[in-house]
């Protein structure tokens, strides 16, 4: 049997998005949250990996760096979250869609890595007798890893 690929080139610019109804629900669940922290509290530290540094040897060029870009940048992360937030139940996407779904996917997994403090030594545990209270939040970060490389496979088969 064929892995199962939630997203696939239909071939006239658009895409299949095949999810289940879980999915949907985790994805409709967890967007709300992300805008919400984007939109109340930027500076946040969950958002430090959506907003790396970019001068940490000059923190005066940063500070000068983060007042140009800063809420550019906030207000396209906000943009991309609302179109998946609406297309939450979508079956087709356009290219401008399934960009702003691998971005809004992206951010959100970026967020949550950076909540369970999640390195690059760390791996995918499925064990269902895990005591970690974070399983679910773990599990949900694989699953958006999972997801956002379909995304990209996706967008990457129609250059």
């Amino acid at each position: 049997m064929a892995p199962r690929q939630p997203i696939v080139p239909i071939g006239d610019g658009t895409y299949s998005l095949d999810l289940r109804d879980e999915e949907r629900a985790l994805i409709a669940a967890i967007v709300p949250d992300l805008r919400g922290l984007l939109a109340d509290d930027p500076g946040d530290e969950m958002l430090t990996r959506l907003f790396p540094t970019a001068r940490p040897d000059d923190p005066e060029a940063e500070a000068e760096y983060r007042e140009l870009v800063r809420d550019d940048l906030v207000s396209k992360r906000l943009a991309r979250l609302d179109i998946v937030a609406e297309l939450a139940e979508a079956t087709v996407l356009d290219q401008e869609q399934l960009a702003a779904w691998m971005g809004a996917v992206n951010d959100i997994r970026l967020v949550l890595g950076t909540r369970l403090e999640v390195t690059e030594d760390d791996e995918y545990d499925d064990d269902p007798e895990s005591d970690d209270p974070e399983a679910v939040a773990r599990s949900a970060y694989w699953y958006l890893g999972w997801l956002l490389e379909h995304l990209v496979e996706a967008s990457a088969s129609e250059l």
